[in-house]
């Protein structure tokens, strides 16, 4: 499960580290959550281009586009058969782009939050994918989803899924419209030992309208 995450370096950092000639506006986040957009990118690598879609995949046989708030992850396992996500694991796969997420861990009553970052806090890019709909009536309506795994042994502590992290050297194979199932499904693996940390924040961010660094800041520091 990937419920919630941050993007918090500028547009310029973005850029650099994506290798984007330009990139959207984009105002650092947080604390991103469903239904809000988030910044994505598309194309082949080495010339991507950024798009802003709505978190939460809305099909394109969809009636309506609440079935975007039940859609914000898609699972590795069942990706590339699920009616909701096969035709854009075939056809709309992004790198979306962050620098860190968040779990909940219940402890009694209470459920705690953790950061997962890596240490440097560095970017990083979430296995994604896209779709667009239209009733007729409304303009079209872009959106997309997280792929998730099982938890890397270290993360397991805190949930057993995490989201799929594409490595930059296979940025290229991700999205390439001719690699085949097979290369893909290779891609949707936990992350390394060692890569990611994850520490308890306060539940300042449990609310998804609050923001600001308080959000990542450590307990007990």
């Amino acid at each position: 499960m990937c419920g919630r995450y941050t993007l918090t370096s500028d547009r310029e950092t973005l850029a650099a580290t994506f290798g984007l000639e330009q990139s959207s506006a984009w105002i650092p986040r947080y604390n991103i959550a469903p239904s809000q957009m988030v910044p994505t990118l598309t194309g082949n690598y080495g010339s991507l281009v950024t798009t802003n879609l709505h978190w939460g995949l809305v099909p394109p046989w969809a009636k309506d586009r609440k079935i975007g708030s039940r859609l914000i992850n898609a699972r590795a396992e069942t990706v590339a058969e699920k009616p909701s996500f096969r035709a854009a694991f075939q056809k709309r796969r992004c790198l979306i782009p962050a620098d860190g997420y968040y779990e909940w861990v219940k402890r009694g009553n209470v459920k705690q939050p953790y950061y997962i970052s890596q240490e440097s806090r560095r970017l990083f890019a979430f296995a994604g994918l896209w779709e667009t709909w239209s009733d007729n009536q409304e303009p079209l309506y872009s959106s997309c989803s997280i792929i998730t795994c099982t938890a890397s042994q270290e993360l397991a502590k805190v949930h057993d899924r995490m989201p799929v992290v594409i490595e930059s050297s296979d940025y290229h194979q991700w999205l390439d419209k001719q690699s085949n199932t097979k290369e893909l499904i290779e891609l949707l693996k936990p992350t390394r030992n060692g890569t990611f940390r994850a520490f308890p924040v306060s539940t300042f961010v449990n609310s998804p309208a609050r923001e600001g660094p308080i959000c990542i800041t450590p307990l007990h520091q």
